[in-house]
């Protein structure tokens, strides 16, 4: 009789309240030392989720009132979508935002998008009406 392999998923619907995202990345710790991911790798996916899921609860709209967060493991590599069900959005719409003016504002929020790309090793985004999906990877090594 041959094993199978199984593909490890954590799935998570969480309520769109101040701090709930912090409950996400109580997840994403556990599953990437799961993993064996360094203390790096962890600290970086921790601060691409927070980013992710704030995006959701401030952006979206969200007819639900929750987001969906799923973590799966696939060999080497961590997949984490974070999914919303509000109003979508156009990525390429979205300005990058100039460093020097960010640092001179009161408002400082804006960078979302980048810093999740910067920390990730892939991010795709898909968004309709119906809501939007970041898929973003961490690998091992």
């Amino acid at each position: 009789m041959s094993a199978k392999k199984i593909t490890p998923k954590v799935e998570l619907t969480i309520p769109i309240i101040p701090d709930m995202e912090l409950a996400a990345t109580k997840t994403s710790e556990v599953v990437a030392k799961h993993m064996g991911l360094s203390e790096e790798k962890s600290a970086e996916i921790s601060m691409a989720l927070i980013e992710a899921t704030i995006n959701a609860f401030e952006h979206s709209e969200s007819k639900s009132a929750n987001v969906e967060i799923h973590f799966v493991i696939q060999g080497d590599t961590l997949e984490i979508k974070v999914t919303d069900h509000g109003k979508g959005f156009d990525k390429s719409q979205v300005a990058i935002p100039n460093i020097e003016e960010k640092l001179e504002s009161d408002h400082k929020r804006g960078w979302g998008l980048q810093l999740i790309q910067e920390l990730m090793d892939t991010v795709e985004f898909a968004s309709t009406e119906d809501g939007t999906t970041v898929t973003m990877t961490k690998k091992k090594i």
